[in-house]
C-alpha cells in the first residue's frame, strides 16, 4: 500500500488572516466600483458549499450531471489519449469526485496531486485516494490555484512521466476570457513538454435552458446568490438586509456569458467593516460570469495559452464538452 503523503503547502498559499485581509480588500474595491462587484469566493463558506452541492442536484441544473455522463461514456478514451503511468493534477479538486471515474480507466496512473485551500479536506481526500487505489501515489498540495499554479515535489519515479492537468465542471466559464487564456497559459506551463489537459465546458445553447439553470423554481440558487450577503454580514460587520435585494440572472448575448446580480430593490445605505455604501434602487452587485463557450472559441484561446485540440466529447444534446488539448 502506497504510504499517505502528508499535504504540502505551496508558494502561493496565505495565511487565514492573510486571505481574509485580501478577501476584506477584494470587497471594498467591488462595491466602489462602478458597476458594484463582489468576488464570487464569497459563495464558498460551508453554507454556499452545501448549497451549490444542492444546486448540482437540480432537474434545471444540467451542467453536473452532463458532464458526468460524457465522462462515464468516454473515459476509456480519454484514458487512451492520456496513456500509461500519467501524472494527473487537478486544481480546484474540491471533493475529488469527478478525477475518480478518469482514475478507474487510467493505465497505472503514477501520482495524482490534487490542489485546494483546504488543507483538511486535502488531507482527507488523500486517505481516501490512497485507500481506494492502493497503488496510487496521492500528493496533495494546498494552494490558491487562481493565484498561480505550482507542484509539490514529485517523487524521483515520475520524473519522467506525462502530466496532465484535469480541469472539470466548466469552471474556466467564471473567468473573464483574458483570465481564462492566462490560467490556460500556467497548466501548460506546469504540465511541460508533452503535457496534457483534459478540460470541462460549459457550450452555448437556447437561453431558455440557461435561464431555467440559473432561476431554479425551488430558488436554491437564490438563497446561494443572497449567502454572501449573509457571510459579509457576518465576517465584515454588514449590515445587508437579504431582503432588499432580489436575485436576477439573465444570458448575456452579446457577451456569451450568465450573469449573476444582486439587485436593490429600494434605495438605501449598507455599512460594511464602518464603510457607508449607498444603493440606488434597481442597482445591481455583481457577483458571478459564466460565460458560454462555442467549441471553436475555446480552441482558440487554448491555442493562444500554448494547448493544441487533439479529441472532444459532447453530449447528444450539444450542451456540454470534454475536451483534450496537448502542449
Amino acid at each position: 500500500m502506497t504510504a499517505i503523503r502528508p499535504v504540502a503547502r505551496g508558494p502561493h498559499i496565505e495565511t487565514p488572516e492573510e486571505a481574509q485581509e485580501r478577501l476584506r480588500r477584494e470587497v471594498h474595491a467591488g462595491l466602489r466600483a462602478n458597476p458594484k462587484t463582489l468576488p464570487p469566493k464569497l459563495f464558498y463558506d460551508d453554507t454556499g458549499a452545501r448549497l451549490f452541492e444542492e444546486i448540482t442536484r437540480l432537474d434545471e441544473y444540467y451542467v453536473t450531471r452532463t458532464e458526468h455522463e460524457i465522462m462515464e461514456a468516454h473515459a476509456a478514451e480519454m484514458a487512451a489519449l492520456i496513456g500509461p503511468n500519467a501524472v494527473v493534477i487537478e486544481p480546484g479538486s474540491g471533493e475529488a469526485i469527478k478525477v475518480r471515474v478518469l482514475l478507474d480507466h487510467l493505465e497505472n496512473p503514477a501520482a495524482y496531486v490534487p490542489i485546494d485551500i483546504s488543507a483538511e479536506q486535502l488531507a482527507r481526500i488523500a486517505r481516501e485516494l490512497t485507500e481506494e487505489y492502493q497503488t496510487l501515489d496521492v500528493i496533495p498540495l494546498e494552494a490558491d490555484f487562481t493565484r498561480g499554479l505550482c507542484l509539490p515535489e514529485l517523487p524521483d519515479t515520475t520524473r519522467n512521466a506525462r502530466r496532465v492537468a484535469f480541469f472539470p465542471g466548466s469552471t474556466i466559464g467564471n473567468l473573464h476570457p483574458p483570465q481564462a487564456v492566462a490560467l490556460l497559459r500556467e497548466i501548460a506551463r506546469i504540465v511541460g513538454t508533452r503535457g496534457g489537459l483534459l478540460l470541462g465546458v460549459d457550450l452555448r445553447k437556447d437561453p431558455t435552458i440557461l435561464h431555467a439553470a440559473y432561476n431554479d423554481a425551488r430558488r436554491v440558487t437564490a438563497a446561494f446568490n443572497k449567502n454572501a450577503l449573509v457571510r459579509l454580514n457576518r465576517e465584515f460587520a454588514a449590515t445587508f438586509d437579504v431582503d432588499r435585494f432580489r436575485h436576477y440572472a439573465y444570458y448575456n448575448p452579446v457577451a456569451n456569458r450568465v450573469e449573476m446580480h444582486l439587485v436593490s430593490l429600494e434605495t438605501h445605505e449598507v455599512v460594511v467593516d464602518g464603510e457607508r455604501i449607498v444603493f440606488e434602487q434597481g442597482e445591481p452587485i455583481w457577483t458571478e460570469s459564466s460565460y458560454k463557450y462555442s467549441p471553436t472559441e475555446l480552441e482558440g484561446c487554448a491555442r493562444e495559452a500554448g494547448l493544441v485540440l487533439r479529441r472532444m466529447w459532447c453530449d447528444h444534446r450539444q450542451w456540454f464538452m470534454v475536451a483534450f488539448f496537448e502542449t
